[in-house]
């Protein structure tokens, strides 16, 4: 989990105080995440995570358990989509997306 919650941009501190959780169904699934603000995976390294992480997108694959993601600003757009390229909510087998705002750090 990171260890500060705040990113220090050239500009103003941006508090990533809100949360993006996915939850997989056992089924592969590809996922797309933007927002307005900066977004950072809520994991030791992403990396090992196969999570693509750029200003305000992250992209990547779940299957089982759960990934969760910190940021500031809005959700612009959720993409998600099974392994046979069928996306939400027309497949059962995409993960189910939560997004919460103002979520205090643990």
């Amino acid at each position: 989990m990171p260890s500060n919650p705040t990113r220090k941009n050239s500009g103003p501190t941006t508090e990533l105080s809100n949360l993006i959780t996915l939850v997989g169904r056992g089924v592969p699934s590809n996922f797309e995440l933007s927002v307005s603000g900066e977004i950072e995976m809520v994991a030791d390294n992403h990396r090992e995570e196969a999570t693509i992480i750029s200003g305000g997108v992250a992209e990547g694959l779940i299957d089982n358990g759960v990934q969760r993601f910190r940021f500031s600003g809005e959700v612009a757009n959720v993409h998600v989509l099974d392994w046979n390229g069928v996306v939400t909510p027309e497949s059962s087998s995409t993960p189910t997306v939560h997004v919460d705002y103002g979520v205090p750090e643990r």
